[in-house]
């Protein structure tokens, strides 16, 4: 330590260091990897970095580079770092990739033909500028959108490539195999307009770099030190730039945690934290352990789990607070009622004078947040959705409840106008206006004025042949109402539109999620006895979702809430499938589990006091009934750290609340209790089956003087069938011909 650090003459900023937090502040010559864990300290220890840098005369504030990937990261150390020094930061190299970059970019635009005042495109113009190329290229953007083409083209720059790297590479049928040639003609247009996106700026400045070494000795001088957040999260542009910058000194700080890495679904390579000692031999590493966030319980459960993964350096966690709650592993029967769970779980947290602001609900996917949204308005409990829209305003669902409005309401207007040219159906702006213009005078719908113009010669043929097309359908899918299960026809419209397809066609990152959103909307449907009454639902859900000032329970997907805490997380949807995600282990195999054991990881370490993870033993995924095996991350969690409890009721015994199992690879929980003997009443909710050859059969207590399961019932609409289960004055009933559904008891009569 250097003698201007003695105890007796110690900066404020080192009283708040533990020691291995000294020891990564102190290490400031050559190669430094900090392994922060979740909640060491690594912003307190990149600052401290920063200004200790700053007071021991090691570097002046222009020769540091210190680089950020949001600028909420970069605000709070710019904040820190003027509360230590006394002094404004502005001016300093201290930003977000895209900030720097643009920034060091500038000043030598023309060695990659652009003026030094050159603009950033935003999404929406690079999509706008692609379609053009498209169209010019005789593409047909339904079956190549210019928003999927833009999101391969920023792969590519993502991948450190220009147009000259991916010649050989076709992108199969999309853009009809001229991918390469679109990429290629779309620089050059953005050359012509003096722009550039976003990924142009990280990749023209590596370009310059790489092509002129008197730039990049200039850089090497000017920048002495160079300090990175969040190193296991940067993609391979970002990787490279890195790299060339840092070889002059080699002097280059980076914290980051490879436990954490949780978005390679967007480009970020885990080898590269992974392999830093590789690119930079003799590099200290420097591990942060001690946590201030969370219980003991908390993380001894969240280590245990993350020691699985073989893809990582390695540390412990540890705290010397409290061991506090044990983390809780809680089995419930179905969605419904894990909603009903948490929810009453957070009131009682209210009983206890617990701030809802400090209560959590992280779900895997974004579609698992209806059940809970529509359980937090019913009770009357505040909520914010965090990093995207609630479920009723996502792009996507507005779009298909448009469709479902026009098909119950020709007269909405609004609906009518939404969907027209959604999919793209070369019905433009003009057209509306045509048919505003018929429709004002005579007082019609705009669906009416189009039926009574598609009778003339008004409308070009064209134009005609499409209108009378998709007039037609909704005619067609009326009829369809009258006879067909309402979810059913929600499903045929949004198919035979082209609605779903269109989002089949789309490569982007969030298409997927999209779509099961989609899946999700039927769902909800089925909830209801008919489409108005889902549709009037719906409005009363929005207009009870109005903005309320006051404390509220944060509603997010894991990887939204990666770099937040609360003292109350709840962690639904701990299934097989669900999470981790079939999807991921499908696409990636070994490293998507390992990714999604990671995202588990932060999920359980966002919380301070305690942790709730919650998995049921019937989910009704996308419209059907699944047996739900609980997620594999639940059986590697550690029994110490853990308390299992069951709201499962098999016969009149409760199951116990502290139930201890291990999970066997497609068996059910509930067969394993029968299997053992343990049960003998299946609970309502499941169908009788056979097990290796011996029939369990369904044996509910009998409700006197009402109906029960397996009553046969008839009703109005959908003929007869036969009870599944009881929820209070809700059945759920398989008809002969309509399949499952729910319904309210008044509405049936005993067969």
């Amino acid at each position: 330590m250097q003698n201007s650090l003695a105890t007796n003459s110690e900066p404020d900023y080192w009283h708040a260091l533990n020691p291995e937090q000294r020891a990564a502040v102190e290490a400031l010559d050559g190669p430094v990897l900090v392994l922060a864990g979740a909640g060491t300290g690594k912003t307190r220890v990149l600052t401290a970095r920063l200004v200790h840098l700053l007071t021991t005369g090691k570097a002046l504030p222009g020769q540091i580079l210190a680089v950020t990937f949001t600028n909420k990261a970069a605000g709070e150390i710019r904040e820190r770092i003027s509360h230590s020094l006394g002094r404004s930061v502005e001016g300093w190299f201290l930003g977000t990739f895209h900030s720097l970059a643009a920034r060091l970019l500038r000043p030598h635009a023309e060695l990659v033909g652009l003026k030094p005042n050159f603009t950033i495109l935003d999404q929406d113009d690079q999509i706008r500028l692609i379609k053009q190329l498209l169209e010019a290229e005789n593409i047909d953007d339904k079956k190549s959108p210019g928003r999927v083409v833009a999101a391969v083209i920023s792969r590519w720059k993502d991948r450190g490539l220009l147009p000259n790297d991916v010649r050989g590479e076709t992108g199969g049928q999309l853009a009809n195999g001229k991918l390469p040639k679109i990429y290629e003609q779309y620089q050059e247009r953005l050359k012509s307009l003096n722009a550039c996106d976003f990924g142009d700026l990280l990749l023209h400045h590596l370009t310059i770099l790489k092509n002129h070494p008197d730039i990049l000795a200039e850089m090497h001088n000017r920048f002495r030190y160079i300090l990175v957040d969040e190193y296991q999260d940067t993609n391979v542009v970002q990787y490279l730039w890195l790299r060339l910058l840092a070889k002059g000194h080699n002097n280059i700080c980076c914290v980051g945690d490879e436990d954490q890495s949780i978005y390679g679904w967007r480009g970020a390579e885990i080898g590269n934290i992974l392999r830093f000692e590789e690119d930079f031999p003799g590099a200290v590493v420097v591990r942060l352990e001690q946590n201030y966030r969370s219980s003991g319980h908390i993380l001894g459960a969240a280590s245990h789990l993350i020691a699985k993964n073989q893809m990582r350096l390695g540390k412990t966690l540890w705290t010397s607070a409290e061991p506090g709650e044990k983390v809780r592993i809680q089995t419930l029967w179905d969605g419904e009622e894990e909603a009903r769970w948490v929810a009453d779980e957070i009131e009682t947290l209210q009983r206890r004078q617990v701030a809802l602001n400090e209560v959590a609900v992280m779900v895997r996917a974004g579609f698992q947040t209806r059940h809970f949204e529509e359980r937090f308005i019913s009770l009357g409990i505040p909520y914010r959705v965090l990093v995207g829209a609630r479920f009723y305003e996502r792009q996507e669902i507005r779009d298909a409840m448009a469709y479902l409005r026009l098909l119950v309401s020709p007269e909405d207007d609004l609906a009518f106008e939404r969907i027209i040219n959604t999919p793209k159906r070369g019905i433009g702006p003009a057209a509306i206006q045509q048919l505003y213009s018929y429709a004002r005078p005579l007082q019609l719908s705009l669906t009416a004025s189009a039926t009574r113009l598609l009778e003339t010669d008004e409308l070009k043929p064209k134009l005609r042949a499409t209108m009378r097309t998709l007039m037609d359908s909704f005619v067609r899918w009326r009829e369809l109402l009258k006879t067909l299960p309402h979810p059913e026809v929600a499903q045929i419209v949004l198919d035979e539109s082209g609605y779903t397809g269109m989002w089949q066609a789309d490569k982007s990152p969030e298409a997927p999620g999209r779509l099961d959103n989609l899946k999700e909307l039927v769902s909800a449907l089925a909830e209801f006895d008919t489409m108005p009454a889902f549709l009037e639902h719906v409005s009363l859900v929005m207009e009870a979702t109005e903005k309320n000032d006051g404390a509220q329970v944060s509603l997010m997907t894991l990887h939204g809430a990666k770099g937040l805490e609360f003292n109350n997380v709840f962690l639904p949807g701990w299934e097989e499938e669900i999470f981790p995600s079939r999807r991921s282990m499908e696409e990636n195999g070994t490293q998507g589990l390992e990714e999604e054991r990671r995202l588990a990881y932060v999920g359980i370490t966002r919380a301070r006091e305690r942790a709730f993870i919650s998995h049921v033993a019937n989910r009704q995924l996308h419209g059907s009934w699944i047996n739900a095996l609980p997620s594999r991350f639940i059986t590697e969690l550690p029994s110490a750290h853990i308390d299992k409890q069951s709201t499962i009721n098999f016969g009149n015994q409760q199951a116990s609340n502290s139930w201890q199992r291990e999970r066997k690879e497609n068996v059910p929980p509930l067969w394993e209790q029968l299997r053992a003997g343990q049960a003998r009443n299946v609970p309502p909710r499941l169908r009788p089956t056979e097990i290796e050859g011996k029939a369990y059969v369904i044996t509910p207590p009998k409700r006197e003087g009402k109906l029960n399961i397996g009553d046969r019932v008839f009703h109005e609409k959908f003929g007869n069938g036969t009870i599944k289960r009881i929820d209070h004055d809700k059945l759920e009933i398989s008809f002969d011909k309509a399949g499952l559904k729910k319904v309210m008891e008044s509405f049936v009569r005993p067969a």
